[in-house]
């Protein structure tokens, strides 16, 4: 009798396949961090904000920058780079390939975005709400009523 390709799998089968791969995901995230400390300390804090490692496969390190012009400026020091990946250990590294990727942009400032603080509501107060009540008195009937709904958000508390 054929197998049956539907039927259900056992879950140690399912989780035995998947750990060489998470496994393997692990290892090549822990050397681009590596990589990444690397650059870090070689651009220096602000420069390293705008870059970040991509990739890293036979021999080639892939960098990608937030606009062209960035990538530009990268290129120029492309070769200080190299030698400065290979004396931190990377002896291996053959080129370094740099991509502009403005959706790299999104990327790195997810991180910054964590750091920054909530935002507190503000209230109006009831002083506010009366200057906005006789400044309506006066105006025309369009923005008399826009005034006056303005002002109710005063009054509720």
């Amino acid at each position: 009798m054929a197998k049956d390709r539907y039927a259900p799998k056992a879950l140690g089968d399912i989780m035995a396949g998947l750990n060489s791969r998470l496994a393997s995901y692990a290892g090549k995230a822990q050397g681009l961090s590596s990589q990444q400390a690397i650059l870090n300390d070689f651009l220096g804090e602000t420069l390293s904000k705008k870059c970040r490692v991509s990739n890293y496969r036979d021999g080639t390190l892939m960098i990608e920058a937030v606009s062209a012009p960035f990538a530009l400026r990268l290129n120029y020091l492309k070769m200080d780079m190299l030698s400065h990946f290979r004396k931190a250990g990377m002896a291996e590294l053959g080129q370094i390939k740099i991509t502009a990727n403005p959706q790299a942009t999104q990327r790195l400032s997810a991180k910054s975005e964590q750091d920054k603080k909530p935002v507190t509501k503000r209230q109006m107060s009831e002083q506010t709400a009366d200057y906005l009540n006789a400044i309506a008195a006066d105006a025309p009937p369009s923005l008399k009523a826009k005034l006056e709904r303005l002002a109710q958000h005063g009054r509720k508390k």
